[in-house]
């Protein structure tokens, strides 16, 4: 399978951590944050790995490349005028970099799951596929209804998740199709997934698969330090040092 880390973004809630650096570099225990994700992947024995980058591409470029000489890793640039998640997607598929399906990972999460059973309920990439977790608000909003194996509805701009009966999360990892993309983003648009993935939720086309381990993620100052702290009582999920 082929992994797709969302790793363009500017960062502008970590300033105060991360300077000027990139969030894919922010350190964590030392180590740059991208690291620890690709580790991640190589667990989960994957070698396709395509990065879309923009502010800070080429530190980000540089660290992979003298990170992991001999790992199958991919940078796409999408340059200064950030495109959006979905218009990140259409950039990298308009430069051939995308495979027909391919699993979604945005560039400030780290899940301490195996990727194996998604890409199973996506039927090996057939169906979109969400993965999700029972939040109820804990860790972030709630923004998605899950029932029976369906997303019935994903919307992270509801007004009032409680009302609306959310109690799912997006988890932050999905399976989709290149051509969902070619589809629904027009080359060169500015655009976000849930323009796409509400509808396909709402059309019944958008499967579920329940995780049960919390997320972590560095887009905020909290989030930040919430990781640290993980990291710090979980020694094995630290990169190695070469």
């Amino acid at each position: 399978m082929q992994v797709v880390i969302l790793a363009g973004g500017l960062g502008t809630r970590i300033r105060a951590i991360s300077g000027t650096l990139p969030k894919a570099l922010i350190p964590i225990v030392g180590i740059p944050f991208i690291f620890y994700q690709i580790e991640w992947l190589q667990r989960n024995s994957v070698t396709d790995i395509l990065v879309s980058i923009g502010y800070g591409a080429s530190q980000i470029h540089q660290a992979l490349t003298e990170r992991f000489p001999d790992h199958h890793i991919v940078c796409c640039d999408e340059g200064e005028a950030l495109r959006g998640t979905a218009g990140a997607l259409r950039f990298a598929g308009d430069q051939g970099l995308l495979q027909d399906s391919f699993v979604l990972l945005y560039g400030d999460s780290y899940l301490p799951i195996s990727i194996d059973p998604l890409w199973r309920a996506s039927e090996s990439g057939r169906l979109p596929t969400m993965s999700v977790l029972r939040n109820n608000g804990r860790w972030d909003r709630s923004n998605v209804i899950f029932q029976n194996g369906l997303i019935e509805l994903y919307d992270k701009r509801v007004a009032d998740p409680v009302a609306a009966g959310m109690m799912h999360i997006d988890y932050g990892l999905s399976v989709l199709r290149r051509n969902l993309i070619d589809r629904f983003v027009p080359s060169g648009s500015v655009m976000d997934l849930a323009d796409i993935l509400t509808p396909l939720s709402r059309a019944g086309q958008l499967r579920g698969h329940e995780v049960y381990e919390r997320f972590y993620e560095i887009g905020s100052v909290h989030g930040v330090r919430d990781f640290e702290a993980y990291v710090a009582t979980h020694a094995a999920i630290r990169p190695a040092t070469r």
